[in-house]
């Protein structure tokens, strides 16, 4: 079997509105938690409660992932103010 070789470079990354489509996913999973809350025995009788703790651990990983991508922005940012400072000193 020949070894595969890309015949050209991989594009570039996007960048997009990290922070609020982390925010907007986390919103979204804990709504989808409260609105399943009510009907919890109708879930329990038919053994999908997974179904509701799974909404609240998307809910509980995406405040994981708010803190995340916050951080890498503002260290994106720092890095960027630094080689701006460094290319302006030169």
């Amino acid at each position: 079997m020949a070894k595969w070789t890309p015949k050209h470079e991989a594009p570039e990354p996007l960048e997009g509105p990290i922070v609020p489509t982390i925010v907007g996913g986390t919103i979204l999973w804990f709504v989808l938690f409260l609105v399943q809350l009510p009907f919890y025995g109708w879930f329990d009788d038919r053994g999908l409660t997974w179904w509701v703790w799974t909404c609240l651990a998307g809910g509980g990983l995406g405040f994981i992932g708010i803190w995340y991508v916050r951080r890498r922005d503002a260290a994106i940012r720092r890095a960027t103010a630094g080689d701006t400072r460094t290319a302006a000193a030169e």
